[in-house]
């Protein structure tokens, strides 16, 4: 009989489930910054500096 694998919850103690919720909710919020022209530029603005930092 095999045993059932338990979801690692990276240490958190929240449900798999309410995580899934929550990604649920957050998600569309999140793509629909990033496709605004204010998310394309804050995006562009942390990829030149990480690329700054990089070179250092």
């Amino acid at each position: 009989m095999a045993r059932k694998k338990k979801p690692n919850d990276y240490g958190t103690g929240i449900p798999l489930h309410e995580v899934e919720a929550l990604a649920r909710v957050l998600l569309p919020e999140i793509q629909a910054f990033f496709e605004s022209e204010e998310g394309q530029r804050e995006f562009a603005e942390w990829n030149a500096q990480r690329g700054a930092e990089q070179k250092e």
